[in-house]
């Protein structure tokens, strides 16, 4: 399933740490402090990016391309 592992595992971790930010901000009972949506979505196009990429060192054939 994942033969680009290591930018995929970038990918899963750039959004787990914000978006457990974000909720950790939100949830903090603090009203001073406030969850960044909008870098929680920037994040998440970003973890979408990675794990869709390719690693270098994967080749299109093994990668399933045709």
């Amino acid at each position: 399933m994942m033969k680009s592992w290591k930018t995929s595992l970038a990918g899963i971790a750039t959004f787990g740490v914000v978006l457990c930010a974000a909720v950790a901000a939100h949830f903090d009972g603090d009203p001073l402090t406030e969850a960044n949506w909008g870098v929680v979505v920037a994040a998440f196009i970003a973890g979408v990016g990675l794990i869709m990429a390719r690693d270098n060192d994967v080749s299109s054939e093994s990668a399933g391309a045709k």
